[in-house]
């Protein structure tokens, strides 16, 4: 098969097109034919060796965790899924080693769901890492009815599917920090924008001169200081970006899990029209090298993709 791997940790310039055996199937794995991989801030850290000490990790390593693709073959323990059969996945497994950035990929049947009718390939496999980091953050600060909540980073990959997704889980107000040029968009998605930086607080407050009941913080450093300052509950603080730091505020780090029930949750919402996946950009699996690149950079609107 045809998939982007690398033999050493190191610069977007190791990503390069290569030609792989198939992936092993397991007695309760789905072998999915990948049509898109998402392109996430995490895959160029494991493709520089940041992740290495938190899993087992293999080389030739293929990156990526998001696809949006076709069941190709199924294990003999796999119940849910049939071979044709269109879905999405956050396939994380136990080890890094086959990523998505490849024409079949091994999934864990926990880790997929069927994919919405109503979004493109791009959008879909634009949804599963980002989707399910958004909502399981926003979940588990109890995110609903009547709540004032504070995304930093609204405009970004989780970040404006977070926006969408507090609306969808009831909150009244949504506060969005974001550059001037994002503004709009950020409006657009039903949130209140702020520009990030110094003076953050003031500018919160007077959006919301009661401070907010929830925060999701996607970046670390002074933004969690702004956020445990606006809040009058500091469990409401929720970072995916720095456990340490959130967790002396009294708050919590969330580190995204699979799960085909969450994913259908997020499909169910596409479908109703409720929550959209904003595709930035689309690059063709050879130029995995210049979409890292530009995810590296940040500043990315939505999502970027990579459509085989």
């Amino acid at each position: 098969m045809e998939a982007i791997a690398i033999d050493a940790y190191g610069p977007a310039d190791l990503l390069a097109v290569r030609q792989l055996p198939e992936p092993p199937v397991g007695p309760d794995t789905v072998l999915v034919r990948v049509r898109v991989a998402g392109v996430n801030p995490v895959d160029w850290k494991v493709r520089e060796g940041h992740l290495a000490a938190a899993f087992p990790s293999h080389f030739p390593l293929v990156p990526g965790w998001d696809a949006a693709g076709v069941v190709a073959a199924v294990g003999p323990a796999v119940t849910g899924f049939a071979v044709g059969d269109e879905v999405i996945g956050y396939v994380r497994r136990d080890d890094i080693q086959h990523g998505t950035y490849a024409e079949l990929v091994p999934a864990p049947e926990r880790t997929l769901a069927d994919k919405p009718v109503q979004a493109s390939w791009a959008e879909a496999g634009g949804l599963p890492l980002a989707g399910l980091t958004a909502y399981q953050a926003l979940r588990s600060v109890r995110t609903g009815s009547g709540d004032t909540v504070l995304v930093h980073g609204a405009a970004g990959g989780v970040g404006h599917l977070a926006v969408q997704l507090a609306r969808a889980l009831g909150a009244q107000q949504v506060i969005g920090t974001a550059s001037p040029d994002n503004h709009d968009f950020v409006r657009s998605l039903g949130a209140q924008p702020v520009s990030y930086g110094d003076g953050l607080l003031d500018r919160v407050r007077a959006v919301a001169p009661d401070g907010v009941d929830v925060a999701l913080d996607l970046f670390g450093g002074a933004a969690l200081d702004v956020s445990a300052q606006l809040l009058e509950r500091p469990a409401r603080l929720v970072s995916t970006a720095d456990p340490e730091h959130v967790t002396r505020l009294g708050g919590s780090y969330l580190f995204v899990k699979p799960s085909t029930a969450d994913l259908s949750l997020l499909a169910g919402l596409v479908d109703a029209g409720r929550l959209a996946v904003h595709v930035a950009r689309t690059f063709p699996l050879a130029e995995a090298a210049a979409a890292h690149r530009l995810v590296e950079a940040g500043h990315v609107r939505g999502k970027v993709v990579l459509e085989l």
